[in-house]
């Protein structure tokens, strides 16, 4: 019973759409209705700039974290190391769908990938670092979120099966998962990209006119 009503709050908890209370809080608009049409971090950079988004990235990463530490609750899973590695993957899962199919915004959400960060960083954080370079390594040569999402969702399985080559074959099913699903809800961004039509956030400007100024010098 435990187990179900911790799962329940993990889902509950990934549910807080965050993006959406800032923009009617503080804007009075509703984000889906801008950009993107998706109550996540990248559409916030995109519509209310850097500051809002970054806040809400922090919020939704957040989500997945606690979701993830709900495991501490059920002690009797602590003896078991790899159990207990299970039961905060299911927990953190819940936090995504929760974030992608929010029961607070009418089931419009977001694509999950802040809510996802938070996860990796509550259950292994050096991978959670090590995606980060990806994730800003693409951000800053290209300045498309959803691109560097992709691909560190990417290399995220890469480091759990290769490098890290952690033995917990749930764990590895779902790196390879995450990859997929990041995938699977970012169709519309790679059509974009591919078309040439996809946005870039308001973000390493400065750099951008540096290079404008040199090529045109």
């Amino acid at each position: 019973m435990n187990y179900v009503l911790l799962f329940l709050l993990a889902y509950c908890l990934g549910s807080i759409p965050t993006a959406v209370w800032v923009s009617r809080g503080f804007f009075g608009i509703d984000i889906r209705d801008y950009g993107s049409g998706n109550a996540g971090a990248t559409n916030t950079f995109r519509v209310l700039g850097p500051r809002w988004g970054s806040f809400v990235m922090v919020c939704d990463s957040l989500k997945g974290f606690l979701a993830v530490k709900l495991a501490l609750f059920l002690p009797e899973y602590a003896s078991n190391e790899i159990a207990f590695l299970n039961i905060q993957l299911i927990f953190g899962m819940a936090a995504v769908l929760g974030h992608i199919f929010p029961v607070w915004a009418n089931f419009r959400g977001g694509k999950g990938v802040a809510t996802l960060f938070g996860l990796i960083i509550g259950i292994s954080p050096w991978t959670a670092l090590a995606c980060s370079g990806v994730f800003l390594l693409v951000l800053y040569l290209t300045r498309f979120v959803s691109l560097s999402s992709i691909l560190a969702s990417l290399a995220f399985p890469v480091f759990i099966l290769v490098i890290f080559n952690v033995d917990n074959h749930f764990y590895r099913v779902f790196a390879v998962a995450v990859a997929l699903l990041v995938i699977l809800t970012h169709q519309k961004n790679i059509g974009r990209i591919i078309r040439g039509g996809e946005s870039k956030v308001p973000i390493f400007k400065n750099r951008d006119r540096r290079k404008q100024r040199h090529n045109n010098g």
